[in-house]
């Protein structure tokens, strides 16, 4: 019997384990239990982890409300696929004078055209030039918005939020055609039209790119 009990002994812990796993496990579990509820009760149980940062944060991607009664006016217009990235003026008077000033100075938003968040059609004139030297900058405003194709992203700043439009068609306006040279004022929905412009007064042929609203979101700060 002695001899017996040696031989276990020497044998070590992992085969009394395999010869009696219920026993073990009963006996693990009654201590894991104790030794827990002890912690706990003298408060030393690790703290829950916190919620990650996608769990709790806004992303500026997530899209936000807009409603119709919170107009906002354009500050910035950007087409990542062309390059496009400027200011927008906003003029508050339709005279010929005060919009061809505003052309200097980025790209305008035609004053009765519609504001951003709400249903209309929002029009935006730039100057384009594709002389060789032009040191004026604002002058090149919408060079190369006939490059856009169809899907395409616009988009419109105000200071707190992005208005995305995707863009639906692109044209040259043939300044001999009357007709063509119209721009409907859509008001169903959310719309942006992309104009070229030489002059307000000025009859000449135009690139007019169309686009329709995907989504607001928050703006980069």
């Amino acid at each position: 019997m002695t001899q017996r009990i040696i031989r276990r002994k020497k044998a070590g812990i992992i085969p009394q384990i395999l010869e009696r796993p219920v026993t073990f496990a009963v006996a693990f579990l009654a201590f894991f239990f104790i030794a827990y509820a002890f912690l706990a009760a003298v408060g030393a149980t690790p703290d829950p982890l916190p919620a990650t940062t996608a769990d709790t944060a806004t992303s500026d991607t997530t899209a936000v409300a807009t409603t119709p009664d919170n107009p906002e006016a354009p500050v910035r217009v950007v087409a990542k696929d062309i390059g496009l990235d400027i200011k927008v003026v906003n003029p508050t008077s339709s005279d010929i004078t005060v919009l061809d000033d505003a052309l200097t100075q980025g790209a305008v938003h035609y004053p009765t055209s519609a504001q951003l968040g709400v249903n209309g059609t929002m029009l935006l004139f730039g100057h384009s030039s594709y002389l060789p030297v032009v040191y004026h900058q604002y002058y090149k405003t919408f060079d190369g918005i006939q490059n856009l194709k169809t899907g395409q992203i616009i988009s419109v700043y105000s200071g707190t939020t992005e208005y995305r439009y995707a863009v639906t068609g692109v044209r040259v306006a043939d300044s001999t055609d009357e007709n063509d040279n119209q721009i409907p004022l859509l008001s169903d929905n959310k719309y942006l039209t992309l104009v070229t412009c030489d002059s307000f007064a000025a009859k000449s042929n135009r690139f007019i790119v169309t686009a329709t609203y995907v989504g607001a979101y928050a703006a980069e700060q």
